[in-house]
């Protein structure tokens, strides 16, 4: 249903119109003002704040140790329950549709008759425009999660991406796998390191924030708000940038696929066929036939989650 391996020509349209302004991230787990708030002095003060769940995880220390303390014979059962609340925290930060973190975008409330298609680890010059021309040939838009520094090395292909109505969103600057090891200044600096890159080439701002592999730890949900961003998961994935069974990542993306979901495969580091061929575009025409059939298109998340008042 799409062009060959060779026809990565895309033909641009007229960019859309995006917002610039990062949206005001008030949560309930933010204790002082944030960015854009009355009180709060712009980017370079807004620190990193833990989340609900450390100040809870420290609540549960204290009370254990002081439980213990009043009579020794409990220590026993005080670090086992500390013990479960380390075990509790760590199943979070290996679990990227949790929302025990902090704020996770998994799914759109309220949107009818699209899904929202979204790409991770761009932009490829090889891979990226023909997913670009598949998405064009069904007529849908998607939302794709740049690495920063992959950006700043493929401008044209960032043109080609916005040019034809698609998001364009922050997926960190190096993409390191050990983004959830870092610390609070780490995170921060990484985030916007990505976002400072991104903006610059596509001369938009990104809204929407996802981790290297969904994986996070407790100071990411902080630092993604210190940056003025949403934090996004998704709905279900395929393992396109792992499976070499294109039938059965379609299948994992597809299985009771309903309106408002929110689908994610890889435009950049995407398995290979054995004859080299991507998994994404093989995938990705089957995951757009089942969507026609299901009467359902595609629309970046910059459309479909208005920003934060």
């Amino acid at each position: 249903m799409g062009p060959s391996d060779s026809d990565n020509a895309i033909r641009l349209k007229p960019p859309p119109t995006y917002s610039t302004a990062p949206p005001t991230l008030c949560t309930p787990w933010r204790t002082l003002p944030c960015i854009g708030e009355p009180g709060s002095q712009g980017k370079n003060a807004a620190t990193t704040y833990p989340a609900a769940t450390l100040a809870a995880s420290a609540g549960v220390h204290a009370a254990a140790a002081a439980w213990a303390v009043s009579d020794p014979s409990r220590w026993p059962v005080a670090l086992g329950a500390v013990a479960l609340n380390h075990a509790a925290i760590a199943a979070a930060c290996v679990a990227p549709r949790s929302g025990l973190l902090g704020p996770n975008l998994t799914r759109v409330g309220g949107a009818t008759g699209v899904v929202a298609l979204t790409f991770d680890d761009g932009p490829d010059p090889e891979v990226t425009p023909q997913v670009v021309a598949l998405l064009a040939s069904a007529g849908v838009t998607a939302s794709f999660f740049c690495v920063g520094q992959r950006a700043v090395r493929h401008p044209e292909v960032v043109a080609a991406v916005r040019g034809n109505g698609h998001g364009i969103e922050n997926h960190t600057h190096h993409h390191h796998h050990g983004f959830a090891f870092s610390g609070p200044g780490a995170l921060t600096a990484e985030i916007q390191r990505g976002q400072d890159a991104i903006a610059a080439v596509a001369g938009i701002a990104p809204r929407f924030f996802r981790a290297p592999a969904g994986m996070r730890n407790p100071w990411v949900p902080g630092a993604v708000a210190d940056v003025g961003l949403r934090y996004v998961s998704w709905t279900r994935r395929g393992f396109d940038a792992v499976s070499r069974d294109p039938a059965r990542v379609a299948a994992r993306l597809t299985r009771g696929l309903t309106a408002g979901d929110i689908l994610l495969l890889h435009d950049g580091n995407s398995a290979r066929l054995p004859g080299g061929r991507p998994v994404v575009l093989e995938t990705l025409a089957r995951v757009l036939d089942a969507m026609a059939a299901a009467r359902l298109g595609s629309a970046p998340l910059h459309e479909l989650v208005p920003p934060r008042a």
